[in-house]
């Protein structure tokens, strides 16, 4: 192991015990501004940030030749959200922030595209009854797993699994579709169902070629009568405590907070979202090909005696075909198995907290007899729960090629 490798460790070690030292107000909800003496009405505003230090160690080299640092730092994530209610039977949310800002997407003035707030979701819903919401706008009530409606606030590992946010780019804004939904409860039984217009533009502009594969730009080719449209559901069975299903955003890991064992099902259909082409380079004949995605998956979170310990895990199976032969950047057509599990030490709730995770998955395709493989070791150190945690990742991926091993520090504070 080279001197600079073992440094980073070093300076990583001094992270967690430099934060841990310093300490954290508890979490009380966050800042929430009251309209009325009981609180039913009212404006509430979250923030939060990601910060990463991220150190590969495999040589890379820039376009030049270059050979590039191992060391590179990353915004990753820096997001405002805000809902109110007025009156109990509608809410509105505004949601937004930037992304992976780091000296690629850095600009002189702040003025590039990488340095540009957006919004992440804007929507309105409606309460038909106690149990069930009907809504519209650019939204996050998204199909297929819990992982595809995961929250960024309380992910027990560093990030989302990459293959589970399974539609960015292609039919949405960044996993979030703009449509209506309709969400709610019976009994047990969570629900959650979407209807939305597929996105013009993706980040797949690839030309069908002739005898070829698919491409995912079937509303720019087709239109929007032909494959403006995607579908969208997930439902889950809570066996032992409830969840909330009050906003979209699936909690990564209670911390023993709650004892959850959840199984679900979800589902993405987009008819003739993808394009290949039958004809002749000169005479091109393009037929849409329908993308499918399904996945079962299970969540189980709970404390473990009085001490303070829990245990979260999760697994799932998807299926996905985006159209014969599908592979572009992180999708494919094929399926996938992916599942993580962590354990927090016993301690008091009130001080720092530790949970070592490990998580694994694998992705088959049908274009390629390669799978991509990705192993993830790490821990979480939570100095006020969720709200101020360090979390420390080696991340290993093999795909063809490819054999990436970045070693990741990230700070994570949300009020």
């Amino acid at each position: 192991m080279s001197k600079q490798t073992l440094l980073l460790i070093g300076l990583f070690i001094m992270s967690f015990q430099l934060m841990i030292a310093q300490g954290s107000p508890d979490y009380t909800g966050g800042l929430k501004m009251k309209f009325n003496e009981d609180g039913s009405k009212y404006l509430r505003i979250i923030s939060w940030a990601q910060v990463q230090a991220n150190y590969g160690l495999d040589e890379t080299f820039d376009g030049n030749g270059n050979e590039n640092s191992p060391l590179n730092f990353n915004l990753r994530r820096a997001r405002i959200l805000m809902f109110a209610q007025i009156n109990k039977d509608f809410l509105i949310l505004t949601h937004f922030g930037l992304n992976s800002l780091n000296s690629s997407t850095l600009s002189p003035t702040g003025k590039g595209d990488g340095s540009q707030l957006f919004f992440h979701g804007v929507w309105a819903q409606y309460n038909l009854g106690e149990n069930h919401t009907v809504g519209g706008g650019l939204h996050y009530f998204n199909g297929i797993s819990r992982l595809n409606n995961q929250s960024t606030l309380n992910m027990m590992t560093m990030d989302n699994n990459r293959q589970s946010w399974a539609t960015i780019g292609l039919s949405d804004q960044f996993a979030r579709h703009l449509g209506f939904f309709i969400k709610g409860k019976f009994d047990r039984l969570q629900y959650r169902l979407a209807v939305n217009d597929a996105a013009t533009a993706t980040l797949d502009s690839r030309v069908a070629v002739a005898g070829g594969d698919a491409v995912y730009n079937g509303r720019a080719l087709l239109g929007s009568k032909d494959a403006g449209k995607t579908y969208a559901g997930y439902l889950d069975y809570h066996f032992l405590d409830q969840e909330s299903n009050f906003l979209p955003y699936k909690v990564g890991s209670y911390l023993g907070g709650k004892k959850i064992f959840n199984i679900g099902a979800g589902f993405f259909l987009h008819p003739k979202g993808a394009v290949i082409n039958t004809g002749s380079e000169t005479a091109p004949t393009l037929d849409g090909e329908n993308v499918s995605i399904f996945a079962v998956d299970a969540f189980y979170d709970t404390p473990l005696g009085e001490d303070g310990s829990a245990l979260t895990a999760y697994a799932v199976f998807q299926s996905n075909d985006y159209g014969k032969n599908y592979l572009f950047s992180a999708y494919g057509t094929g399926s996938m198995v992916y599942g993580h599990v962590g354990y927090v030490f016993k301690g008091d709730v009130t001080k720092t907290r530790y949970q070592p995770y490990l998580s694994y998955g694998t992705h088959s395709y049908d274009a390629v007899s390669d799978s991509r493989n990705t192993l993830g070791i790490g821990v979480n150190a939570y100095m006020s729960g969720h709200n101020s945690k360090l979390t420390l990742e080696y991340k290993k991926q093999e795909f063809g090629a490819l054999d990436s091993n970045i070693i990741s520090l990230q700070a994570m504070i949300y009020l």
